[in-house]
C-alpha cells in the first residue's frame, strides 16, 4: 500500500514515518512517497527517517520527487500537509495583522483568512490532479486551516477527502487522565469547526464523567485547558473549550500578549526551522537527534504567548502529549483500508448533523470510519453561544472560497469584515491591502 505525503519535506513528517513504522499488521503502508517543492528539505527529512528505519525489519520504502504528478501515480492515500508561502508568510500574515490590532494567529481571524487564501487555490488544484491521477486514492488534510481546505477539496473529491486534526483528541485525553479513565475507553461529546470547537461530555461506561470535573477546581487546574481558561468560565460554559477558543474568550489580552512578544510564533518557527534545515545540510550532523531536539523545543513553547495571559507557566509535561495526528491519520488509514470500524473525531461533511448549516458544511465532530469512509455520528444541537460563533465562522469561510475563486476584493474584504475578530470594515479593507503587499499572489483579488 502506497502513502503519497504531499509537504514531505515539512518538520513534522517524521511523525508520521514513525507511526508507519511501529505498525506491523498486514495490509499496512509498505511505500511512502515524500514530494515537495524544496529538495533540499526533502532530502533532510529523508535523513531523518533512514535514521528512524535503522534496524526496524520491513520498514516502509521511502522514496522523495519534486514531481508531483509521479508522487501521486498508484497513491492509495494522499497525506495532504502543504505549507503554501512558507513559516515565512505565516510570519508575515502574524504581523499584518498584529499591525493593525487584530489577531494573527495562522488559523484564527485576521492570518487564517490571509492563510486560507494563499492556500485554498493550491489546495483545488491538488484536489482536481488527484481526481484524475489517483482517483480511487483516499485524501488525508492536515494542510490549515484545516476544516476550510478539507471543505475546498471536497467539492473535487467528495467524501474521499476527510481532514484530521489533534486538537481535540488531546483535549479529549487529557481531561480523561485527569478523570483517572483511561482515555482509549472514553466517548468524547464534541461538537464544531476545526479549532472551533467544544468537549460537552466524557463517558465512560456510559456514565457522564464531565460533570464531575466542573464542579472541582482542583481537577480543573490540573490541565492546560483548564488553567487556560479558568475554573469559572468553564463552569459557566458548561463544557471545556478547543484551546484555539481562547483567542476569542480573550482576545485583548492574547492580541497585546502577541503584540508585545519578542517575536511572532511564526516567526520564531521560521528562525527555528532554518536552524535545523541548515544544520542538515553537514553530512556529519546526527539527523534524528537534531530533530528531536528541535521538535521538543516547538512544543514546549506551543501557545506560550496564551499561558502567559492566563498565568499558568510552563506547560507540563502531561500537557505536552498531544491527541498525535499522526495517530490519528494512522487510526484512519487503519479503519478505511482494512474496514477496521472505529470511531474518531474529523473533519467531514456536515451533512444533516447540524442544522444550523448546510450539508456541504464542513464541521469536525465523532465520526463513524470503516472501509465506506467517515461519516458523522449526530450529537445534540448546539447551544446559542456556540452557534453563535460557528455560524458567523462558516459564513467567513464560505467568503474566503468564494474569494480565492473569483479573485474579488470586495469579497476577501467581507471575509475579513464578517470574522468575529475584526472589528470594523475599515480594518477589514486595510487588511486585504496589507496582505496584498506582503504576499504578490494575493494580487489577484483585484476584481470588484
Amino acid at each position: 500500500m502506497k502513502l503519497t505525503i504531499l509537504g514531505g519535506g515539512g518538520f513534522r513528517v517524521p511523525l508520521v514515518y514513525g507511526a508507519l513504522l511501529a505498525d506491523h499488521a498486514e495490509g499496512r503502508v509498505s511505500a511512502v512517497t515524500l514530494y515537495d517543492t524544496d529538495a533540499d528539505r526533502l532530502t533532510a527529512v529523508a535523513r531523518v527517517l533512514a535514521e528512524q528505519a535503522e534496524n526496524v525489519p520491513d520498514a516502509p520504502a521511502v522514496d522523495a520527487t519534486t514531481d508531483l504528478d509521479e508522487a501521486l501515480r498508484g497513491a492509495d492515500f494522499v497525506f495532504s500537509a502543504i505549507r503554501v508561502g512558507g513559516l515565512e508568510g505565516r510570519a508575515a500574515d502574524e504581523r499584518v495583522a498584529l499591525d493593525l490590532g487584530v489577531l494573527g494567529q495562522e488559523t484564527v481571524g485576521a492570518g487564517g483568512i490571509a492563510y486560507g487564501l494563499r492556500t485554498v487555490p493550491v489546495a483545488v488544484d491538488l484536489a482536481r490532479r488527484i481526481a484524475r491521477l489517483a482517483p480511487d486514492a483516499w485524501v488525508i488534510n492536515f494542510t490549515n486551516p484545516a476544516g476550510l481546505v478539507t471543505e475546498a477539496m471536497s467539492r473535487h473529491l467528495g467524501d474521499r477527502v476527510i481532514g484530521i486534526c489533534d486538537s481535540p483528541v488531546g483535549l479529549g485525553r487529557r481531561i480523561a487522565r485527569v478523570l483517572g479513565a483511561d482515555p482509549d475507553r472514553a466517548r468524547i461529546d464534541y461538537v464544531g469547526l476545526n479549532h472551533l470547537g467544544w468537549v460537552r461530555g466524557l463517558r465512560v461506561d456510559g456514565r457522564d464523567e464531565l460533570p464531575r470535573l466542573l464542579a472541582d477546581p482542583a481537577l480543573l487546574g490540573s490541565f492546560e485547558e483548564g488553567r487556560l481558561f479558568g475554573a469559572d468560565w468553564l463552569r459557566s460554559l458548561g463544557a471545556v473549550p478547543n484551546e484555539y477558543l481562547h483567542y476569542y474568550y480573550f482576545n485583548r489580552e492574547a492580541v497585546r500578549a502577541y503584540q508585545e512578544a519578542e517575536q511572532t510564533r511564526g516567526a520564531f518557527l521560521h528562525e527555528q526551522q532554518e536552524g535545523f534545515y541548515a544544520r542538515m545540510k553537514d553530512p556529519a550532523a546526527p539527523a534524528l537527534a537534531t530533530w528531536d531536539r528541535t521538535r521538543a523545543e516547538r512544543e514546549a513553547t506551543y501557545m506560550s504567548e496564551n499561558r502567559e495571559v492566563a498565568g499558568v507557566g510552563e506547560r507540563d509535561g502531561s500537557d505536552l502529549q498531544s491527541g498525535g495526528y499522526e495517530q490519528v491519520a494512522l487510526a484512519l488509514m487503519r479503519a478505511v483500508a482494512r474496514d477496521e470500524r472505529t470511531t474518531l473525531i474529523l473533519n467531514v461533511p456536515n451533512r444533516t448533523t447540524l442544522p444550523v448549516l448546510d450539508a456541504e458544511a464542513v464541521i469536525e465532530v465523532p465520526c463513524l470510519v470503516d472501509a465506506n469512509g467517515a461519516r458523522p455520528l449526530s450529537v445534540d444541537p448546539l447551544p446559542y453561544h456556540a452557534v453563535g460563533l460557528v455560524t458567523a465562522v462558516k459564513a467567513v469561510e464560505r467568503a474566503v472560497l468564494e474569494a480565492s475563486e473569483s479573485g474579488s476584493r470586495a469579497t476577501a474584504v467581507k471575509a475579513f469584515a464578517l470574522h468575529p475578530l475584526v472589528d470594523s470594515v475599515t480594518v477589514a479593507e486595510r487588511l486585504v491591502d496589507g496582505y496584498i503587499e506582503a504576499h504578490p499572489a494575493l494580487a489577484r483579488l483585484n476584481r470588484p
